[in-house]
């Protein structure tokens, strides 16, 4: 047996014989088989443990099913080391045979660094999907990034939609979908299976970093624990919420239908009859429409749309852009187009 493949049967190995990475990769194979079908994927990588463990386990799953898989990191440049650590992370990889594809982001990222980050990240992983004819991206996000994620949402006065769990498909563009298949593991059974799959993991600096957000969320989850109020409660919340959220969104679904037209090029809102909605619902199907058409992973914030709402209900004719769009008012309809 080849090194290569000896390196690879440890890993199936390692993975296989131990019960927990067990109850974990049948969870992760299940979620895979009901919404890839077994067709190719992009598997997004970083560095940390968890998206290593995501690594090992779509290893796994490619094996067994011999599907196409690719293992495409974004390096963003925003740290000096991020070069050294990308060839680290394809050289931890490589070990096992994984092969690491790596995507130089050359776009200068200023302000809202992780924000835009992330955007850009999606963005050359949406064009990396359609050149290699993958329908799916796999993320490492779980159960603690929904907790930091319901926190760091309920800091900026979110609704339910916002304080709801994130899903575990979501619809990217026309035809390409996000999957988070880690969903219902902890962070801690991820790092388990990062260090006994390679041994190692890429530390980012910017998860220690005060000045993140989510990093001042982490410390306020530890003192709640010890408060006693624990990961499981939190969760629980957060999926009510999300039943929630899913009984709301088909109603929002039924008022698209009455009073949205979409067309190749162009959307078209009839104002005057969702003039008579809530105006959480308003915003959500304005939002919704937005995203849709501009092909966006997160909608414009709630505050712009709002803004919008009030100029397009009380004036004749309205001109704005927004998201990535430009709307216009005629009459009793509200068009939607691409920004030019």
């Amino acid at each position: 047996m080849s090194k290569k493949n000896s390196n690879v049967q440890s890993l199936k190995n390692t993975l296989k014989k131990n019960k927990k990475i067990q109850e974990i990769y049948l969870n992760f194979k299940t979620n895979l088989k009901k919404f890839t079908k077994n067709k190719r994927f992009i598997v997004a990588i970083s560095g940390g443990p968890d998206s290593l463990a995501l690594a090992a386990l779509s290893k796994l799953y490619q094996l067994d099913h011999k599907t196409k898989v690719f293992f495409v990191l974004i390096d963003h440049g925003i740290r000096k080391n991020s070069n050294k650590e990308a060839k680290q992370v394809k050289k931890i990889l490589n070990k096992k045979k994984i092969i690491l594809n790596v995507i130089r982001n050359d776009k200068k990222i200023i302000r809202n660094i992780q924000n835009e980050a992330r955007n850009i990240r999606y963005s050359l992983l949406l064009k990396y999907s359609k050149k290699n004819k993958a329908n799916y991206i796999l993320t490492g996000h779980h159960s603690d990034d929904q907790i930091e994620t319901f926190f760091i949402r309920l800091s900026r006065g979110s609704g339910i939609q916002g304080l709801s769990s994130m899903k575990k498909i979501t619809k990217l563009s026309k035809d390409i979908k996000l999957i988070r298949p880690l969903l219902d593991c902890k962070k801690k059974d991820l790092v388990f299976i990062a260090k006994k799959s390679f041994g190692s993991y890429i530390k980012d600096p910017s998860n220690t970093d005060k000045k993140f957000l989510r990093v001042k969320i982490r410390s306020l989850k530890k003192n709640l624990e010890k408060s006693g109020i624990y990961h499981d409660q939190i969760i629980k919340s957060i999926n009510n919420l999300a039943s929630t959220r899913d009984i709301l969104n088909e109603y929002l679904e039924k008022v698209s239908l009455k009073y949205v037209k979409r067309k190749k090029n162009e959307t078209l809102i009839n104002i005057k009859k969702l003039y008579f909605e809530s105006k959480e619902v308003k915003l959500k199907v304005l939002s919704h429409e937005i995203k849709d058409f501009s092909e966006s992973y997160y909608p414009p914030r709630s505050k712009k749309v709002l803004y919008a709402l009030k100029k397009i209900e009380s004036l004749d004719r309205v001109k704005l852009t927004l998201g990535g769009c430009f709307l216009e008012k005629r009459g009793d309809f509200l068009s939607i187009k691409k920004e030019i």
